[in-house]
């Protein structure tokens, strides 16, 4: 008997000094700082540019959907066009984050940052202080001519001051950040511009490149981020953006006839939903922002989900209601 309670005290001390060194290991590794390319790209004050940048920022690019305060968001969903100040909270299993200023006050916004310092944490999610960012963003691939219409149109937007609080990890976050997450670049070299159409070809940089499209009707591990199914298959549940327990799951986009969400719509029919805008509150689509998307664009991307290899997948209802989320 003595001897198996010697045994339990030294599997007790082991363990506790295993968790003790994990620990550490965490809180020493948490912060680690990342080298990435500084690309090549200069903001303009061509009005053209801008207009671009305008249109991708608000429209298909959707930034305007988390850089803000919550109320602020919730107001540029109605239509308001409202400087990009950030504070949005993000109060997630990880911690609590904020999302950045990013209007040109130098103190508190991007005012200081080099364009190729903010076109590198748009292409290489590596911010100005090396840290890894979290991939809520899809500018990897984005072609420079659009990173650079991005870049031009917030330095031109007025510059608001907004002091706002560090993110907090929790130690399951600290933990992610110092095992898990890492900068996310393009998958190949990006193109210098795209040829703007209603092909195929340009709804797939789109819908992969630009309104990341991919990012939320593909299943993915929701530790990691990584992608771990078909693309466009559908089937991811979210919950209600407005604090409610109802929960929507990502229509199967692609052109598979049984369960296909759109395989069955024409062109016309799939541009009228999306001018139909939001049916309810707590979708996490960015409906208002694809909603000004043009008529050229939006037939792009229907052209493109077109191609994409047919998946049977079916994913049910979109909507959730509470009551039918325990289940």
């Amino acid at each position: 008997m003595k001897t198996f309670l010697k045994i339990l005290k030294w599997m007790g001390i082991i363990v506790l000094l295993i968790i003790g060194g994990l620990v550490a290991i965490v809180y020493a590794r948490h912060d680690r700082h990342f080298q990435a390319p500084l690309p090549d790209i200069k903001a303009s004050t061509d009005s053209a540019v801008i207009a671009r940048g305008k249109y991708l920022v608000y429209g298909p690019g959707h930034c305007n959907y988390c850089h803000g305060t919550n109320e602020e968001v919730a107001r540029m969903k109605q239509g308001e066009t409202l400087p990009l100040a950030g504070g949005y909270l993000f109060d997630i299993p990880i911690g609590k984050l904020y999302t950045p200023n990013i209007t040109p006050d130098p103190e508190t916004g991007i005012g200081k940052l080099s364009d190729a310092e903010i076109a590198r944490a748009l292409r290489y999610g590596v911010n100005h202080r090396g840290e890894a960012m979290l991939e809520f963003m899809s500018f990897q691939n984005a072609s420079d001519e659009d990173l650079a219409a991005i870049i031009s149109y917030i330095r031109s937007m007025p510059p608001v001051k907004r002091e706002l609080p560090a993110k907090e990890y929790n130690f399951l976050g600290k933990a992610i950040s110092a095992f898990v997450l890492k900068p996310s670049g393009p998958a190949a070299t990006p193109p210098q511009s795209v040829k703007i159409d209603s092909t195929a070809d340009y709804g797939k940089y789109l819908a992969t490149s630009i309104a990341n499209c991919r990012g939320c009707h593909t299943p993915r591990d929701m530790m990691t981020g990584a992608y771990i199914g078909p693309d466009f298959s559908g089937g991811e549940r979210f919950n209600s953006e407005t604090g409610g327990k109802e929960q929507y799951v990502s229509a199967n986009l692609t052109p598979d006839k049984e369960s296909g969400h759109i395989a069955g719509w024409s062109e016309e029919a799939f541009i009228q939903r999306f001018r139909r805008g939001r049916f309810y509150a707590g979708s996490p689509m960015p409906w208002e922002s694809y909603g000004r998307m043009s008529d050229s664009d939006l037939k792009a991307i229907y052209r493109y989900l077109q191609t994409v290899q047919p998946i049977r997948n079916h994913t049910g209802p979109t909507y959730i209601p509470a009551d039918s989320t325990k289940q």
